[in-house]
C-alpha cells in the first residue's frame, strides 16, 4: 500500500508539477492569441447567447443546460475549500494567479467546445456523445490520418478513474464532513440520503441530470455570490487592503517559500486550473450534447465557464476571505493565518466572523449543493468516458456503482482515493492539449467562418 501511494504521489506531482502547469496556461495564451481574445471580445455576446431561444440543431439538452452541467462539475469544493487552501499555502498573491489561469482558460472552454460539437457522433440510444476522446479520435484522423483512437481511449481511461474520486466520492466526503460539523449529523445519514438523491437524477441519464443542474447551479451560485458580496458591503473599508493583498504578494512572494514562480504561482495556477478545469477536457463532454448547429455558438457559451466560476466565485470567496483579517502579515512580510486555518475551515470563519450564526451556514449550504451537482456532473462525464472503452451498455451497470460509492465515500477514509482520482485528473491533460493544439487551425478556421457569416 505504501508503495502505491509513493506511485500515486509522484505520477499526481508530475500531473500537478510546473511542467504541466506550464502547458496548461501555454496553451490558454496560444488559443488566446490565435482566436484573437474570443473570451473576452465576445463577453456580451456570450451571455445574449446563452439565454436565446432560437437555438436549433441536434442534441440532448439546451445550450444553457449544457454550460450549467459543465458549471455543476466545476463549480464545487475547489471554489470553496480549493481557494481557502491556495491563500493559506500559497499567500494572497496565488488569487492573481488563479485570475490569470482563468482569463486565459475561457479560450480553452471555447475551443474544446468548438471540437466537441464539430466531432460529436450519435450512440447507439440516440445521444449525442462527444469530447476529447472523439475529436482527438476523429479530428486527428481527418487532419493527420492514421488511428488516433489509442489517445483517445487513454482520456477516457483518464477521466472514467478519475470520475470516481475527484467527481464522486471525494465530494460526498466532503458534504459528510459538513453535515458533521455543523449540523452534528451522522456521516453514515448524510450518505444514504445523498446516494438515494444521486441516483433519482442519473437514472434518468444527461436530460434528468441537466434538468436538475440548470436550476440547482444558478439558484446556489447566486445565493452564495449574494451572501458573499452581503459580508464584502459590510468590511467595504477593508476591500482596496484586499486588493493590496493580492497584487503585491503575486510578484514579490515574501509571505511565502518559493518566491516568484514558486509557491505563489504554483498554488494559484494549480487550484484555478483545478477550480474552473479548463484544459482539462472534462467541460467538452457536456457542451457536445447541446442543441445547437454551429459549433462555434457552443465555443462562444462555453467560454463563460471559466469567467463565472474563477473570476466571479473564486473571487468571492478570495475577498471574504481577505477583509476578515484572519490573514495578516508580520513586519517582515511574512504571512499568518489565525489558528493557522486552511480549506474550508478558513473560509467558514471567515463568513462567520462576518455574519455570526449566519455565515457558517453560507458556506456549509454552498458545499452541500455544489458538491451534490458536481456528483450529477462528473457522473455524465464518467459514463461518456466508459461508453467510449466498453460500450453503451456497460453505462447501466455503472448508474448503480456510482450512487454506491456516493455512500461509500461519505463513510470513508478517502487518502489513496484522493490522490489517485487528483492524478487521473491531471493526466487528463495531456491527450486533451494535444488535441487542442494539433486542431487549433480547425477552430481558427471555424471561427473566422463563423464572424465572416455574422458580417
Amino acid at each position: 500500500m505504501e508503495l502505491l501511494n509513493l506511485v500515486v504521489g509522484k505520477v499526481g506531482s508530475f500531473a500537478w508539477g510546473p511542467i504541466m502547469i506550464a502547458l496548461l496556461v501555454g496553451t490558454g495564451i496560444i488559443l488566446t492569441l490565435m482566436t484573437r481574445v474570443v473570451q473576452f471580445r465576445k463577453l456580451i455576446y456570450a451571455f445574449q447567447l446563452l439565454f436565446s431561444k432560437q437555438h436549433k440543431g441536434e442534441g440532448d439538452i439546451t445550450p444553457f443546460q449544457a454550460l450549467m452541467t459543465s458549471l455543476s462539475a466545476t463549480i464545487g469544493t475547489g471554489n470553496i475549500a480549493g481557494v481557502a487552501t491556495a491563500i493559506a499555502a500559497g499567500g494572497p498573491g496565488a488569487v492573481f494567479w488563479m485570475w490569470v489561469t482563468g482569463a486565459f482558460g475561457g479560450a480553452v472552454k471555447f475551443a474544446e467546445a468548438v471540437l466537441a460539437v464539430k466531432y460529436r457522433i450519435t450512440n447507439e440510444k440516440g445521444e449525442q456523445s462527444g469530447g476529447p476522446m472523439y475529436y482527438i479520435k476523429l479530428g486527428m484522423k481527418e487532419k493527420f490520418g492514421g488511428n488516433w483512437a489509442w489517445l483517445g481511449w487513454l482520456f477516457a481511461l483518464f477521466g472514467f478513474v478519475a470520475s470516481f474520486g475527484i467527481g464522486n466520492m471525494v465530494q460526498s466526503n466532503s458534504v459528510a464532513s459538513a453535515m458533521a460539523s455543523s449540523l452534528n449529523i451522522p456521516t453514515w445519514i448524510t450518505g444514504v440520503v445523498l446516494s438515494i438523491a444521486v441516483g433519482a437524477v442519473i437514472i434518468g441519464g444527461i436530460k434528468s441530470i441537466a434538468s436538475v443542474t440548470s436550476k440547482v447551479v444558478p439558484v446556489m451560485a447566486i445565493a452564495y455570490i449574494a451572501g458573499s458580496l452581503v459580508v464584502l458591503f459590510a468590511k467595504a473599508d477593508m476591500i482596496p487592503a484586499a486588493f493590496n493583498m493580492i497584487f503585491s504578494n503575486a510578484f514579490s512572494g515574501t509571505a511565502v517559500g518559493g518566491g516568484f514562480l514558486g509557491t505563489v504561482v504554483r498554488f494559484g495556477v494549480a487550484r484555478g486550473v483545478f477550480s474552473n478545469e479548463a484544459g482539462l477536457g472534462s467541460a467538452p463532454i457536456a457542451h457536445a450534447a447541446s442543441k445547437i448547429e454551429d459549433p462555434v455558438v457552443q465555443g462562444i457559451i462555453a467560454s463563460l465557464g471559466s469567467f463565472i466560476d474563477t473570476l466571479i466565485v473564486c473571487t468571492m470567496t478570495a475577498l471574504v476571505i481577505l477583509v476578515s483579517g484572519l490573514v495578516t502579515f508580520n513586519a517582515d512580510g511574512l504571512m499568518n493565518i489565525s489558528g493557522g486555518l486552511t480549506g474550508a475551515a478558513l473560509t467558514s470563519t471567515a463568513y462567520n466572523d462576518a455574519l455570526p450564526g449566519l455565515g457558517q451556514y453560507i458556506v456549509t449550504f454552498g458545499l452541500i449543493f455544489f458538491a451534490f451537482s458536481t456528483i450529477l456532473g462528473w457522473f455524465y462525464y464518467g459514463s461518456k468516458c466508459l461508453e467510449y472503452i466498453a460500450g453503451v451498455k456497460a453505462v447501466e451497470y455503472y448508474k448503480w456503482i456510482w450512487a454506491g460509492l456516493t455512500f461509500v465515500g461519505a463513510t470513508v477514509s478517502l487518502d489513496l482515493v484522493w490522490n489517485l482520482s487528483d492524478a487521473f485528473n491531471g493526466l487528463m491533460a495531456i491527450p486533451n492539449l494535444i488535441a487542442l493544439l494539433a486542431l487549433s487551425p480547425v477552430i481558427v478556421t471555424l471561427l473566422k467562418a463563423y464572424e465572416s457569416k455574422e458580417k
